[in-house]
């Protein structure tokens, strides 16, 4: 449906609504915020600030998902050529190269949603030099997680944690671009061999027959031998964690532009066909692929945004054109229903930009809220939609 707006005769659109909106939250966002940042997720559809944690105060920068709030306001001035959403963009764009160089919670694979986010945007966007110092130093402490003879760059903790030693996620494929980066900018090989071969790994292993994933992997970090896959954050080691899922769509099509690999063309595929063969009627799915309608079980709107933005750029690498029709019908369909009915009426009724994602229901942590990262890839989306020569930060 369009209407007309009354003070310019121009045409709007559903997603011309959709964008204004989520522009009005973000522009809020920043008054109540400033420099800081909030927590993973809302608490009754209000973000908190980021909880204080050992030398780093409450609101400052730690954890993997902070770069989500810079990654909306750098679409936003993309999008409105607003100063004052560059400007705070720019601010955290600081504070990130002061973390890396500092030292500050730095281990951890999600370097890469961190670093791509806040400081590649404004060196694609601007040029800035200081953000591409730090990008690379980023990718450099990326690439000290990186196991032989596995081939695998470990997802979190200590090395030397044997609970997590040899242990990949899912995840990870959106972490490679920052190497697929770094590789652009020195031609320092040791970036885009670490990127194939980890990705060649997870093709091989994360991915069952059927074409579900598991949500993590473990190799022997000796010998290279893979293991086991399971869970931390699905329903069951044997289900398929919706979100993991979205990942494996959006992750295997992009280091597929990056790396040429036919076979992960075919992952990037298989991933999307099992998605869209388990979702509910209205689209958006579960936060586990085992759940369906009348299950009762809590939906994962981030995990629908995240398959939007997958679905849309394996449609621009697909080389079958009837594959690439009906994935981008596909995002279409899914990002009209987290319009329609998974956005706050009015927007002033929450800070998320979206609602009813799940960060970990076994924990019981961000069950039914918004969430930076669903608020992120949502406006992603919407950007993608809206003006199809947009770019992503990746």
């Amino acid at each position: 449906m369009t209407s007309t707006t009354p003070e310019t005769g121009r045409i709007t659109t559903p997603i011309d609504t959709a964008i204004a909106a989520a522009l009005s939250t973000v522009r809020r966002n920043i008054a109540a915020y400033g420099d800081l940042y909030p927590d993973d997720t809302t608490r009754g559809d209000r973000y908190e600030l980021r909880p204080a944690a050992g030398s780093i105060s409450e609101g400052g920068n730690r954890g993997w998902t902070t770069s989500f709030w810079p990654g909306m306001q750098w679409i936003a001035w993309e999008l409105t050529g607003d100063v004052a959403f560059r400007a705070a963009a720019e601010r955290h764009a600081t504070d990130f190269a002061r973390r890396v160089n500092a030292g500050e919670d730095l281990e951890t694979h999600d370097l890469g949603f961190l670093y791509t986010l806040s400081c590649v945007a404004p060196w694609r966007l601007l040029r800035d030099d200081a953000s591409r110092d730090a990008a690379l130093a980023a990718a450099d402490h990326l690439m000290t997680r990186f196991l032989e003879p596995a081939g695998v760059i470990q997802a979190w903790g200590d090395l030397a944690d044997p609970e997590q030693r040899g242990r990949t996620i899912i995840d990870s494929l959106m972490n490679m671009p920052l190497l697929t980066w770094a590789y652009e900018q020195t031609g320092d090989r040791r970036y885009a061999e670490a990127v194939q071969r980890h990705t060649a790994q997870l093709e091989a292993h994360i991915i069952r027959a059927d074409g579900s994933t598991f949500h993590t992997f473990f190799w022997d970090a000796v010998t290279g031998e893979p293991l086991r896959g399971g869970t931390a954050q699905g329903a069951h080691d044997d289900s398929c964690w919706s979100r993991g899922q979205a990942w494996g769509i959006y992750g295997f099509a992009l280091n597929y532009a990056a790396v040429g690999d036919e076979r992960l063309l075919n992952a990037a595929r298989r991933c999307a066909d099992y998605f869209l063969d388990h979702l509910p009627a209205d689209g958006v799915a579960f936060w586990d692929l085992v759940y369906g309608d009348g299950s009762g079980a809590e939906r994962d709107s981030s995990a629908g945004a995240i398959a939007v933005c997958g679905l849309l750029e394996l449609a621009q690498r697909e080389t079958d054109p009837a594959r690439a029709e009906r994935y981008d019908a596909a995002a279409i369909r899914i990002l009209d229903s987290l319009v329609e009915n998974y956005t706050p009426r009015p927007p002033e009724s929450s800070d998320a930009l979206l609602l009813h994602s799940v960060y970990d229901l076994p924990k019981g942590n961000g069950v039914d809220e918004g969430s930076l990262w669903g608020d992120y890839f949502y406006l992603e989306a919407l950007a993608r939609v809206a003006d199809p020569d947009w770019r992503p930060y990746w």
